[in-house]
């Protein structure tokens, strides 16, 4: 204490630091409950309320990453793992945002945040229900597009020939069935009835423009087509190529048969056992006999042996086609046997034609075999003849330039005797047609060639008894051959002789080098 005696006091006074933020408030449940709520609409509302702008933005780019993942919507949904994800981060911001909430200083009252989180729930909800409708469409898009390049595949086949075309319709129909069974309910499969009509009209097209050779292979795969789409109804399409190649069958080969052609047995076997109670399997029957009478007409026209060919083409292919099941067997086989008939008789002016146009070597053929095949023909005996002048025609072809008739005798006598070591036949044509044979000469022997050179060199001279034939000829050129029998290599040999009445004749056939003759 100083002074002047009186007494002074200094007080002193302490101020307290002021606090850096305010304290927090007491801990509440409600509240962390109502951030918690908040951060499930994955908006981040939560930290909003909180004041936590920094998560907020967090959860705003988290929700914005799986919009980006989800959106457009896809047939396919959103990937697993970003959903998982997603749900794990809703799930840690919801328990994170509940503990922040906890002692957290809100902009409002617990309970109205609440209810305001409890509303917002409804916004995921919603988008997960907008999302589904989003892709259900998506997924009819899909279809649609499906269905839109199974009718590309089906247009750009149609414009191709069906056997080009033909994997284009099969790959098409497997997507038609595929929309059709797998996803019955979509548009697309809505579609698919009147996208089959389409199709059956495009395979069959060539039916529709009259080109029905062509309309058979396509209409016979549209027949299969239930085939290959058995969980689909078809309806009326089912039966719907039946008919059409029923009649494509019918009339590509009753063409082919008209004209002359190969293939149309195979045709008509097809309609006989594929559509044997049809009313175009009712006109095969008739469709044959017709070409058999037809054929059998052409025997008497120009060319009587492509008629005898056609004949027996007809027989052939006629004695296959399958009758039984459409009750025509018996008749198809009295077809196939007139055609035989037929042929066989015509074979007589076959080898007629033959032998005047100078085809000998076949004239003869025919002639033989007709002799062969027709024992009762009356035409039998000049077909021997003309079978015996086309022989000699093939080595003196003057001898063909009549045709031969059923004459026989005259009243020159020729003999023929052989100075031969074989066995020969004489054939001789002209006036009169005829063969016969004579026996070898057994003391006879083959001259050298030199020998029959010699001046005054004379077969059947020497005084034996040659083996001999006397015939009776008329006046005119008679044609002879003499050819040997058995293995003997000798070659024919020819002469022309001409007849003249009030002669005797006599020809010898003689072996050298070939077969020669004298008179």
């Amino acid at each position: 204490m100083s002074g002047d005696g009186y007494g002074r006091y200094d007080h002193g006074f302490v101020v307290p630091p002021m606090p850096s933020a305010p304290p927090p408030p007491p801990a509440d449940g409600a509240r962390a409950v109502a951030v918690a709520v908040l951060n499930l609409s994955g908006l981040g509302l939560g930290y909003a309320w909180a004041r936590r702008w920094g998560l907020m933005l967090l959860c705003w780019i988290a929700t914005a990453a799986l919009l980006l993942v989800a959106l457009p919507a896809d047939p396919d949904g959103v990937p697993g793992f970003a959903l998982v994800l997603y749900a794990v981060f809703l799930a840690l911001v919801a328990a994170h945002g509940a503990r922040v909430g906890l002692r957290a200083r809100t902009a409002g009252p617990a309970p109205l945040a609440l209810v305001l989180g409890l509303v917002l729930l409804a916004v995921p909800a919603g988008g997960v229900v907008l999302y589904d409708d989003a892709r259900d469409e998506a997924v009819q898009q899909m279809l649609l597009d499906r269905l839109e390049e199974a009718d590309r595949l089906v247009e750009r086949s149609g414009r191709q020939a069906f056997g080009i075309g033909e994997d284009g319709y099969r790959e098409a129909l497997e997507m038609y069935e595929d929309l059709s069974a797998d996803h019955p309910d979509s548009r697309a499969a809505g579609r698919v009835p009147n996208r089959m009509k389409t199709f059956y009209s495009t395979v069959g097209a060539s039916y529709a423009t009259g080109d029905h050779c062509t309309a058979i292979e396509p209409l016979t795969f549209l027949r299969k087509v239930p085939d290959s789409m058995p969980r689909t109804d078809l309806g009326e399409l089912e039966e719907w190529p039946d008919d059409r190649l029923a009649t494509s069958l019918y009339t590509c080969a009753s063409e082919a048969l008209t004209a002359g052609e190969t293939g149309w047995a195979t045709h008509f076997g097809e309609l006989l056992t594929t559509f044997p109670d049809s009313e175009q399997a009712a006109k095969v029957e008739p469709a044959v006999g017709a070409a058999v009478t037809r054929a059998s007409k052409e025997l008497r026209g120009g060319e009587p042996c492509t008629a005898v060919e056609r004949l027996r083409s007809l027989s052939s292919d006629i004695d296959g086609l399958p009758g039984e099941e459409a009750g025509v067997d018996d008749t198809l086989a009295q077809d196939a046997g007139r055609a035989t008939a037929n042929a066989d008789s015509g074979t007589y002016l076959c080898g007629v034609d033959q032998y005047e146009d100078g085809d000998f070597e076949a004239a003869q053929t025919t002639m033989n075999e007709f002799v062969k095949a027709n024992k009762n023909s009356k035409n039998r005996a000049l077909a021997q003849k003309i079978a015996i002048a086309a022989e000699i025609a093939q080595t003196v072809p003057a001898a063909g330039k009549r045709l031969p008739t059923t004459r026989s005798g005259g009243s020159i006598s020729v003999t023929v005797q052989n100075d031969s070591p074989d066995d020969i036949t004489v054939l001789y044509t002209g006036p009169v047609t005829g063969s016969f044979t004579l026996k070898a000469c057994g003391s006879c022997t083959t001259y050298s060639l030199s020998s029959t050179l010699s001046p005054g060199f004379e077969p059947c001279s020497s005084g034996k008894n040659y083996p001999e034939r006397t015939i009776s000829l008329p006046p005119g050129t008679t044609y002879f051959v003499h050819k040997p029998q058995g293995d003997s290599l000798s070659s024919p040999a020819s002469d022309t002789a001409k007849l003249s009445s009030g002669y005797i004749y006599t020809e010898c056939a003689y072996a050298t080098q070939t077969l020669g003759t004298d008179f």
